[in-house]
């Protein structure tokens, strides 16, 4: 516990400096997590790739220079890049969206977007910052073809998701969840609050604090089996891969338990870094 800490301390830090850690950048094999659904990211910024017989949905574009790794990791799974035909993101930050116009270009994918990201992603980021010095780097902008709303479902071949507004850490952060062998998949967008994040009195955000009180309350009903994140430490990737796909056993990704653990320590975060805002108000 205190070492995934401690990792995802470390990733949270890095980010909000807008210097990507090498966690970010590195290699990691990929993988099938469950039925139709793999990992296609690096060590740390998650990437998932759900194959269709009409085509594949691609869940985060990452960095710009983590598009060669995510279609080296698509085709070492034996399937084409060029057969992507729908690209989602978690939520607009660089580390998640900025490598989504050259996979759009490359190919020809459509682009669905939660409703409150959509703008940013096609200025190439937020243009009002949420945070109290600067905000993060900015990215290729891409062109939108689809605005969700919450709860709507992206569909292609025999693969449903559900879009899932988790806001907070941007207007239009999303959970995706889908069906997999009948075990429910829940790929968190990110409930954290990043060093220098206002809660309180934040005239670009007026409702942010409330926005991830709501957050909480639709994470912890949704029902979970396989256990997921917008970033690999979210959810132990390393760890759980080197169980499962090295040394064989049960399926670690399948993880109610570490789901809602997660949840509830991301929850006090926040709890705590609010009620630390309104004393010094």
């Amino acid at each position: 516990m205190i070492q995934r800490f401690v990792f995802l301390l470390l990733s949270l830090c890095s980010f909000a400096t807008a210097q990507p850690s090498s966690a970010w950048t590195e290699p990691f094999p990929p993988h099938r997590i469950a039925g139709n659904l793999y990992y296609v990211g690096s060590r740390d910024l998650a990437s998932y790739l759900i194959t269709t017989p009409e085509g594949h949905i691609l869940i985060n574009s990452s960095l710009e220079e983590s598009v060669p790794l995510i279609r080296t990791s698509v085709e070492k799974l034996g399937f084409k890049f060029t057969d992507i035909r729908i690209l989602l993101i978690s939520h607009a930050h660089s580390d998640h969206c900025a490598g989504s116009a050259e996979i759009l270009k490359l190919t020809g994918a459509k682009h669905f977007v939660m409703e409150g990201d959509a703008n940013a992603v096609e200025q190439g980021g937020a243009k009002k910052t949420r945070l109290g010095k600067g905000d993060y780097t900015q990215f290729p902008p891409a062109k939108v073809d689809r605005r969700l709303k919450d709860g709507e479902q992206v569909k292609l071949g025999d693969a449903t998701l559900v879009a899932h507004l988790t806001a907070g850490h941007t207007p239009g952060c999303t959970t995706w969840t889908m069906k997999v062998d009948g075990l429910n998949a829940v790929i968190i967008g990110s409930p954290n609050v990043n060093p220098g994040y206002i809660l309180i009195g934040n005239k670009n955000y007026p409702t942010i604090a409330t926005d991830y009180e709501l957050t909480f309350r639709v994470l912890k009903a949704l029902p979970v089996d396989l256990f997921l994140g917008a970033h690999g430490g979210y959810y132990g990737l390393e760890a759980k891969h080197t169980r499962f796909l090295v040394t064989g056993g049960n399926n670690p990704f399948i993880d109610p338990a570490g789901y809602h653990r997660y949840v509830t320590d991301r929850e006090q975060a926040f709890r705590a870094e609010w009620e630390r805002q309104k004393s010094v108000k």
